[in-house]
C-alpha cells in the first residue's frame, strides 16, 4: 500500500499505552508507507495542557484518528480510507 500520509503520535515517557501505540505504528509500517512524527507532550506546555489526559493521541494528516489505543489493523484501515 503506497501512501503520502503522515502519522503524528503525541506521547510521553513512562506511558504504557504510548508504548503500545508505537508498536502498533511500527507494525503498520511493515505493510504501508507513511511518515511518522513522535512528539513528547511534556516538552511543550500547550501540548501538555491539550493532551495531558488523552495520550497517546494519533493523528493522520493532522486529523485526530485515535486516542488511548490503536491497533496496526485499525490504523491501516484508516490510512486506506483516507487515500
Amino acid at each position: 500500500m503506497q501512501s503520502n500520509s503522515r502519522i503524528t503520535i503525541y506521547t510521553r515517557k513512562n506511558c504504557c499505552l504510548c508504548d503500545d501505540a508505537k508498536v502498533a505504528i511500527r507494525d503498520a509500517r511493515t505493510k504501508a508507507v507513511f511518515e511518522v512524527d513522535e512528539i513528547d507532550i511534556d516538552s511543550d506546555p500547550e501540548l501538555q495542557k491539550r493532551y495531558n489526559d488523552e495520550v497517546p493521541v494519533v493523528e493522520i494528516n493532522g486529523s485526530k484518528a485515535f486516542k488511548y489505543r490503536v491497533s496496526a489493523d485499525e490504523l491501516l484501515k484508516k490510512l486506506a480510507a483516507r487515500q
